[in-house]
Order: structure tokens, then sequence, then C-alpha cells
């Protein structure tokens, strides 16, 4: 592996699947593990495809999207070094809902079907988490349904920047970039809505001074403007 055993036991201790775990028994989950690498625009698994085998993020950026009946391209949300993915053999499921690509180039660690099933059975923990992980995620489906389904668009755009700010970002100059590979397009398929759209609030957002955005990259100059947006209030009240 390109990380040391260690780091790579370091990163599976912040994994909520494997909380509660001994180092010595996440040492184990970690032996057991296969290493992956893909180049950006290069895919884990694809929609559809039988779901053998669920990943952490050991380097890079992941995004999980998904093709509607209707032909539509979803965001489901983008996974970095820590976060699960491609969960579905956890949860009994026989196929991928969704697409994980690699964004930019990216590891990730991997356990097959059969392997995860010998792991749970000898670590009580981790099916523990495994339920608890599936109670979150049908609760995060739920609000981002109820924010796809109520909330004005321009507020689902800057809720879906803070977002992506929370998990990754860095301090430049100009403000505060998100640090991965994100266009127009991308922020338009997160947050359920048309090109047109995106491109138009984020130019007002630009004469407002609120962002600056190029090719793939995006700078919020003004936090707290974004935050009022998200939450529908002046920034005096922030």
């Amino acid at each position: 592996m390109a990380l040391l055993r260690d780091e790579v036991t370091e990163i599976l201790s912040t994994v909520r699947l494997f909380r509660d775990l001994t180092r010595q028994q996440l040492t184990d989950v970690a032996a057991a593990a296969g290493l992956v690498k893909k180049e950006p625009g290069r895919a884990f698994f694809i929609q559809g495809a039988e779901a053998r085998r669920l990943y952490v993020v050991l380097k890079g950026r992941v995004k999980i999207g998904r093709i509607t009946p209707e032909g539509h391209q979803i965001v489901v949300r983008y996974a970095g070094a820590g976060d699960l993915f491609g969960c579905v053999p956890l949860y009994g499921g026989t196929e991928y809902p969704a697409t994980g690509e690699a964004v930019t180039a990216s590891e990730a660690l991997y356990w097959n079907r059969m392997t995860m099933d010998r792991l749970m059975g000898c670590y009580p923990p981790i099916a523990l988490n495994a339920l608890e992980l599936l109670g979150q995620e049908l609760s995060d489906i739920r609000s981002r349904y109820q924010e796809l389904v109520t909330e004005k668009v321009e507020r689902r755009v800057a809720r879906a920047l803070l977002r992506l700010i929370n998990q990754s970002s860095r301090k430049v100059d100009a403000g505060i970039l998100i640090d991965f590979p994100l266009s127009r397009q991308d922020l338009a398929e997160i947050t359920g809505t048309t090109l047109h759209t995106v491109s138009r609030i984020l130019s007002a957002w630009e004469q407002r001074g609120i962002v600056t955005s190029g090719r793939r990259k995006i700078v919020i100059t003004r936090p707290r403007a974004l935050v009022s947006i998200a939450e529908d209030l002046s920034e005096e009240d922030l």
C-alpha cells in the first residue's frame, strides 16, 4: 500500500462503521482489505452492476452519482478520505444504485461481501454501527428530498456549497476554495436543477462579490453572505 499500515489504521479509526473497535481489531480489518486506485474519470463501480464490494476512501475524492429513469444525472454526494461509499453489500443489496467515479486521483480500501460478513461476525460493533449508518442515510435522504421539494433553488445552491466547504476546502487569498474540481454542471446535478439556473445564480453572486468561479473551481469570497442565503437571514442576523 502507498500508505503505511499505521496510517491506514488511523484512517479506519475515524470511520463510523468501525467505531468502538480496538487498535488490534482495526489492524485486522485493514489486513482483510484490498486496495484499488483510480485516475480521474474512472469508476470504482457502475450503477446497476452487481454490488460486490464496499469501500473507504484513503486518498482523493469520489463522486457518487446516479441516472434517473428520465435520464437526468444527479450527484448524490462526494466522498473524501475516511468516507464510506458503495455500502450496498453492507445492507444486503444486490446492485449498486449509483456510480462511484474518481474526481481526482483516488485510492480506496475495499472489502467484499463475504469478508465483511466475517468481520461483522467477529466484531459485533461493526454490525451495530451498520444499522446506525443505515438510519442516518435514510434520514439524510428524507432531508435532501424535502430540500428539493420545498426550498428555492438559490437556497439549495447555497446549502450545497456550504456542505462542500465542510467536506473539503482550504483558505486562499480570495476566500475559501472548494478543494476539488467542481463545475457548474456538477453543482446543478447536486441541487437538482439546470446548468442555466446555476450559471445565472453564480453570475448574480459574482456581481455581489459572494463567489468567484472559473473552470471547475469555485471560491467563496463572502461566506457570511452565503450562510445568510442558505438560512434565509440577513447578514446582520448572523
